[in-house]
């Protein structure tokens, strides 16, 4: 098991052939990577710098996720972009890392207020395809002057570098959260009711919809002085659709299952991570729905649709050009991609970052394709 930075240099540097990055082993099926020597960062696992008086927290990559939300949970703060946890949709086992979390970029329903995993990191350490340790905090290599490592990493799925270390910002965790249910909602008025609750002053941090139960959710966090006002304004400001309110326990519970998309995670059929405009969201499901049986669940006020399809069911093909992009995110590949085909322009910068920061093709190939 490698177990320091200077240790997994080592290899990338005398690799002779493909590397399969790994974390804890969650998320085999997103966007995994189908050859090559398996390399883990499970070893690299500590806390090294925790400040809570700062806000600021520096973790090795291979640091279980549970392990840095207890911490932070003991000083009473958070990770406000919500990581969620994928492994019953997945099927999957293990233990989430905090570097996949990184290189995943993955955010959970407070993304929609508060931003994504990119827009919590501060810094990263990694090793490049040439076996050398690159930092945005302290040796920068030339060949990478100019660029934004954070926002290079988060989301690259391991195919520019192997994550080693990721520093976060922080934030307090809310004194008191309720949610609003509104019920009896189809599509296209449960969106539209998510997209007027972030729209509304009331700094709403959960907006999502269940197509199923006909219910949209509203999520309010902060001081129990503030949540007392803000759920009197939105009870107002929906006061013609039916209505109920969540206690902390519940609204915890939902937004738990909302984040790691329970509601699909048991049901046979493959799950498609659909991301696009609100308000283009209801017709978008309806001309799929047109053609096939599908189960919908929307987040971010409309901006991701989680769909359960058909097995071997191909989305892009049926919706052909549309304003978002779709991913597989469980179900057999079968010829189909992973990701979203990218345009001509997108794939030839996308290979130009590859080339520079991986000059051997040593990472995740294919990953992407």
């Amino acid at each position: 098991m490698i177990t320091t930075e200077a240790e997994l240099a080592e290899v990338v540097r005398s690799a002779n052939g493909p590397l399969r990055i790994q974390g804890g082993g969650t998320r085999a099926a997103l966007g995994a990577a189908t050859e090559g020597a398996p390399l883990s960062t499970v070893g690299l696992s500590e806390i090294s710098i925790y400040e809570p008086e700062a806000l600021t927290l520096v973790t090795k990559a291979g640091t279980p996720l549970a392990e840095v939300e207890q911490a932070l949970s003991d000083a009473g703060q958070m990770l406000f972009f919500e990581p969620p946890d994928y492994r019953k949709l997945l099927g999957s086992k293990g233990t989430p890392t905090i570097g996949s979390v990184a290189a995943c970029n993955l955010s959970g329903p407070r993304r929609v207020a508060q931003g994504a995993a990119r827009d919590a990191m501060l810094g990263v350490r990694f090793v490049d395809g040439r076996g050398d340790v690159i930092s945005n905090g302290g040796r920068v290599m030339k060949n990478v002057t100019g660029y934004d490592l954070v926002k290079l990493m988060a989301g690259s799925y391991g195919t520019l570098g192997v994550l080693t270390e990721v520093s976060f910002k922080t934030l307090p965790k809310p004194e008191d959260t309720a949610t609003l249910v509104l019920h009896r909602l189809n599509d296209e008025a449960g969106v539209r009711a998510l997209i007027g609750a972030m729209g509304s002053p009331n700094d709403v941090t959960g907006a999502a919809y269940d197509a199923q139960k006909q219910e949209a959710y509203i999520r309010i966090e902060g001081f129990k002085v503030s949540i007392k006002y803000r759920s009197a304004a939105l009870k107002t400001l929906f006061s013609k659709s039916e209505q109920s309110f969540l206690s902390a326990k519940a609204s915890s519970t939902l937004w738990k299952q909302i984040r790691d998309v329970a509601p699909l995670a048991k049901q046979k059929g493959d799950v498609w991570r659909i991301s696009t405009k609100p308000t283009d969201a209801p017709d978008l499901v309806a001309t799929l729905h047109r053609s096939m049986n599908i189960q919908a669940l929307y987040d971010w006020s409309g901006g991701l649709i989680w769909l359960l399809t058909p097995e071997g069911a191909d989305i892009r093909e049926k919706l052909k050009s549309f304003d978002g992009h779709a991913t597989l995110i469980r179900g057999k590949r079968d010829g189909r991609p992973v990701f979203h085909p990218q345009s001509a322009i997108v794939e030839k910068m996308s290979q130009g970052l590859r080339e520079k920061f991986d000059p051997k093709g040593l990472f995740n190939p294919g990953i992407m394709g």
